[in-house]
């Protein structure tokens, strides 16, 4: 069986820097994988995207000594992805490659980049599906998993369906007759599963940074604090367990975007009309 730790959107900024002015995002990671210290064995810990806020090189080498010392500690494989906040340069200088495959003792992790600079949505293209296609042409000894930070699971609300993975029709038909066993993502700030009927399992994390609240009158954004996590165990199954991770202020509203200025967004970042 491989343990993965599932990590997304930590939005991690440069030192003394506060995510949306309210929350240490250095100290949630930090907090985060504190408390799960004892989580026991593991072969990885991914984190799915959207790792710094401000494209920092700072930014980028805090989650690489937090989580690869974290990973270390565990004796697994630190993996990163890209998402809509990171930016490709400062990201490759410290985390390497935008796209990657790894091998954890015979279980292959491929990474995706689904970002589009500028944007908050996400894409994959014909390139890169044509790469994955190309990866996954030979079977890994244990199966595989992919990470891509957006979702082909359905958006939970109006600022995420506007943001949200453009092709994922095309991401399942690359996977389809392949060995991958899950998709692992970010984005939504909020834990999903779904298993389609090939038997395909589709994961989201809870972010690190916060989380949304998915109940919020539709056509608005609510951000609460908390902060989460997944761990997923692939075997003969595909199991996955939501941690929610205590501290102070749990479920305190961050803030809450109206329908008007959920509209700014996606005509500011959402694809183009």
């Amino acid at each position: 069986m491989t343990r993965i730790l599932h990590l997304s959107d930590t939005h991690l900024m440069a030192a003394g820097a506060l995510h949306g002015g309210l929350v240490d995002t250095t100290a949630a990671l930090g907090h985060v994988l504190e408390s799960l210290h004892g989580i026991g064995s593991l072969d990885a810990v991914v984190v799915s995207g959207d790792v710094s806020d401000d494209g920092t090189v700072a930014s980028y080498e805090t989650a690489r000594d937090l989580v690869g010392e974290f990973a270390r500690s565990h004796r697994a494989v630190a993996v990163f992805a890209m998402g809509n906040h990171d930016l490709p340069g400062e990201f490759g200088q410290v985390l390497g490659p935008t796209r990657s495959v790894h091998d954890v003792d015979g279980f292959r992790i491929v990474v995706l980049d689904s970002s589009v600079p500028g944007k908050g949505y996400g894409s994959l293209g014909a390139e890169q599906l044509d790469w994955l296609r190309s990866v996954l042409a030979t079977p890994a000894e244990k199966g595989s998993a992919v990470v891509v930070h957006h979702s082909p699971v359905p958006a939970p609300t109006v600022l995420h369906e506007g943001l949200a993975l453009q092709d994922p029709a095309d991401l399942l038909a690359t996977l389809e007759g392949s060995d991958v066993r899950a998709v692992l993502s970010g984005h939504y700030h909020h834990p999903f599963a779904q298993t389609l009927a090939s038997g395909l399992t589709l994961l989201v994390a809870p972010g690190v940074a916060n989380r949304s609240d998915p109940l919020v009158v539709r056509g608005r954004e609510r951000i609460v604090r908390g902060h989460g996590a997944l761990v997923v165990e692939i075997g003969e199954t595909v199991r996955s367990t939501v941690l929610t991770i205590p501290s102070p202020g749990d479920g305190q509203e961050l803030f809450e975007l109206d329908e008007a200025t959920v509209q700014r967004i996606l005509e500011e970042s959402g694809v183009p009309r």
